[in-house]
């Protein structure tokens, strides 16, 4: 089988990597991942509450969504650390 062509039309990876619009996406995208993951471990700790028939699940979840976002946000931060070292 033939190996797809590269599009002339599709930008090479170091031109996407320079974009701004790029660069807003990957920051701002920072800035709602730690407050999604937060939520989404307090509905899912209210859910664990209401099946299980507890009052305190709640807060585990919220607990583990704050150390799951800030996790995520070490990641992208150390990834966007990484590709600017390539750059140079």
């Amino acid at each position: 089988m033939a190996d797809n062509p590269r599009l002339e039309s599709d930008p090479s990876p170091s031109s996407r990597k320079k974009d701004p619009l790029v660069s807003l996406a990957r920051y701002s995208e920072i800035g709602f991942i730690i407050p999604a993951a937060i939520l989404l471990g307090f509905f899912l700790g209210k859910l664990a509450d209401y099946w299980l028939h507890t009052k305190w699940l709640y807060l585990v979840g919220l607990l583990f969504g704050a150390v799951v976002g800030f996790w995520q946000m070490i990641r992208m931060a150390v990834g966007a650390y990484t590709d600017t070292d390539k750059d140079k």
